[in-house]
């Protein structure tokens, strides 16, 4: 018998991680912000230059965030000064005089327009060591920085990494308290929206049906003997079959239809655009369905009761109503639709 043959996971080298960083800050492609132009602004200041630009090293291009005195958004990477200044992330790259340097005299950037002749860029590394890109001023008559100018320019670039964790930091706070809202109006047992849910979207749908004189129906659904089935089979399988009939609703609703669990046993459906007569047929297809599903342990059966506008007046009448239509659906022997 051969031995079996064990994949062993891919080392990402260096540029990947670098590139894994930068693409993890979800900077690149991203509209102006005054923040970052003025930070150029200030470093051409305190430079002296006529431009200045925070330049981000992406694959095969660099993309320019912050702009001061340049109209281009990026350049190819194979001619980006940023990018050979990113492979001594410790220190600042300074060309005094281009067209006197071996690495790019023959650069179409420094030949042709816009006829780079000085670059300096610092830098911008994030906390945990990749090189971003830079932050880097430029001129078009060959000149020096003095120590005080590259220790300035070294301090803007960690002024933008600080912008970019700020960002992120904004971003992932901004995730999780969606989470938390999308949460906060979810049935954790049915995976559907809850009575808190269905209560907004009720008032939502109720105006939106007035103001356009549309009419609006309500389901009120009760699972028939759901306490026999809990103490015939226990509360786990009871769970179960409540989470099997929410996902079957939910499934059966139509896409501007609203299904929530609206508490114990009981579940809500709203119908916009649905007269009641229409809404009746809705509530008895579903019972058909539910009858004929063998989605539990026994077949079960549902009670709707259905309420709508007109003729009740607002959106806790059509409740009203509807609960009223569920109790006689009850009264009457259950499996059936009142309205």
């Amino acid at each position: 018998m051969g031995e079996r043959a064990v994949k062993l996971p891919v080392a990402m080298g260096a540029e990947g991680r670098r590139q894994e960083a930068l693409d993890g800050y979800g900077i690149l492609d991203t509209p102006d912000e005054k923040a970052f132009d003025d930070i150029t602004r200030l470093a051409a200041f305190v430079c002296g230059t006529p431009t200045a630009l925070i330049s981000f090293v992406d694959r095969d291009r660099q993309w320019f965030k912050g702009r001061y005195g340049c109209e281009l958004r990026e350049t190819p990477r194979v001619l980006s000064f940023c990018a050979r200044a990113i492979e001594t992330p410790e220190q600042v790259l300074v060309v005094p005089d281009a067209t006197r340097d071996a690495r790019f005299k023959d650069n179409p950037l420094v030949t042709l327009a816009p006829k780079i002749r000085f670059y300096a860029g610092a830098p911008m590394v994030s906390p945990d060591g990749a090189a971003l890109g830079t932050i880097c001023v430029i001129d078009q008559a060959a000149r020096e920085l003095s120590a005080a100018q590259v220790e300035a320019l070294e301090t803007l670039a960690r002024q933008v990494v600080g912008l970019l964790e700020l960002r992120r930091s904004h971003a992932a706070l901004e995730t999780a308290n969606a989470k938390l809202a999308a949460q906060s109006l979810t049935d954790p047992l049915t995976c559907i929206p809850n009575r808190r849910a269905f209560i907004t979207r009720l008032a939502e749908e109720e105006a939106r049906a007035r103001r356009n004189g549309d009419p609006l129906a309500l389901l009120l659904i009760d699972v028939d003997h759901f306490k026999a089935y809990n103490d015939a089979f226990g509360h786990p399988a009871g769970d179960d079959a409540l989470f099997a009939v929410g996902q079957m609703l939910n499934a059966l609703a139509r896409p501007f239809d609203f299904t929530a669990r609206y508490g114990g046993e009981e579940f809500a459906m709203i119908l916009p655009q649905t007269n009641r007569q229409a809404a009746r047929g809705v509530a008895e297809r579903l019972c058909e369905t539910l009858a004929g599903a063998g989605i539990a342990r026994r077949p079960l059966t549902l009670s709707i009761g259905v309420g709508g506008i007109p003729p009740s007046c607002d959106a806790a009448e059509m409740i009203r109503a509807a609960d009223r239509a569920l109790y006689e659906a009850k009264a009457r022997g259950r499996n059936r639709v009142a309205a």
